[in-house]
């Protein structure tokens, strides 16, 4: 497939899956947010440093780096668009589970989660408002789809601000009921997610053939970009290992399904941008679970050690 056919192709995704689709992601956020509680945010306060390193990992650090990979790497404006959008969302609901089998700092994650999701309402429009115009080829599709930064922060007010005080409300005043739905909750929300995910994908599974060999080496140098970022930055800062561990995995891994539900709503399915957030939901469950498994067969104890001490 050409390559700037890409940038031609609109998935389809008709308005009322596209409602349905928002509200299954509020869904999932609110499974994710019973499982937070206003003890993650004061810990950030008690305990500032680490999460103040991923979290400029994440929101400074990797838009800027993905904005000089889209001048690196052979991709379209759409694909390009795709990614500095990938780069600009929080950090996605598998990163405590995959901290957790890497023998990562899982308080950390968990923290960093809370925090990055919150802090997602303003940094995600800011940066690829701010990433998006700074290329004059993606600033064309900004210009083009007349995007408004503030329509994009209403869009996610409502898909993750209210579900995340929602979810953490009922957390705080049910406690025992909360504890007995969490875990299904979050179960049933994920799998209906994959089920509407997988619809989609049906409806556009010859485009998605068609373009899938242009982004796959795209996605893949990104996110291991987002991993060694996260890791670099902690060790810098003279983190613990545990501690680099959790940085990296929530940096690598993106709430993706935001990016898509942005995509549709304000994109028209824009093909190449689609595709890299699609594959980006896939790909980073794979690498994310790859670096966890390496991980665990590292025990923290040996590779401390042999740290000089901070």
């Amino acid at each position: 497939m050409d390559a700037a056919a890409i940038d031609q192709i609109n998935l389809n995704f008709n308005q009322s899956g596209l409602m349905a689709l928002n509200a299954v992601i509020g869904l999932m956020m609110y499974g994710v947010a019973l499982d937070m509680k206003l003890e993650d945010f004061k810990r950030v306060i008690r305990s500032p440093k680490g999460p103040a390193i991923g979290l400029g990992a994440q929101f400074i650090l990797l838009p800027a780096f993905t904005f000089l990979l889209t001048f690196i790497l052979p991709v379209t404006p759409s694909m390009a668009l795709g990614m500095m959008l990938v780069a600009a969302c929080p950090g996605g609901n598998l990163s405590n589970v995959m901290t957790y089998l890497a023998q990562g700092n899982t308080a950390l994650s968990v923290s960093m989660t809370a925090v990055s999701t919150a802090a997602a309402v303003v940094m995600t429009p800011l940066n690829l408002a701010i990433w998006g115009s700074l290329n004059p080829v993606t600033n064309e599709i900004l210009r083009r789809v007349s995007l408004n930064p503030m329509d994009v922060f209403m869009t996610i007010v409502v898909i993750l601000g209210i579900p995340l005080i929602l979810g953490i409300a009922t957390s705080r005043a049910y406690p025992r009921l909360v504890e007995k739905i969490r875990k299904p909750f979050k179960v049933i929300s994920v799998v209906i997610f994959c089920l509407f995910v997988a619809v989609a994908l049906g409806a556009n599974w010859q485009n998605f053939l068609r373009a899938i060999g242009l982004v796959a080496f795209g996605v893949f140098v990104h996110n291991a970009l987002a991993l060694t970022l996260g890791y670099t930055s902690a060790r810098l800062f003279r983190l613990s290992e545990a501690d680099r561990r959790a940085v990296s995995i929530e940096v690598g891994i993106q709430n993706s399904a935001l990016a898509l539900i942005l995509i549709f709503t304000f994109f028209d399915g824009l093909g190449g941008m689609a595709i890299i957030a699609g594959w980006w939901g896939i790909w980073h469950i794979i690498s994310g679970l790859t670096v966890a498994f390496f991980w665990s067969y590292r025990p923290l104890k040996q590779i401390c050690a042999g740290e000089n001490p901070s």
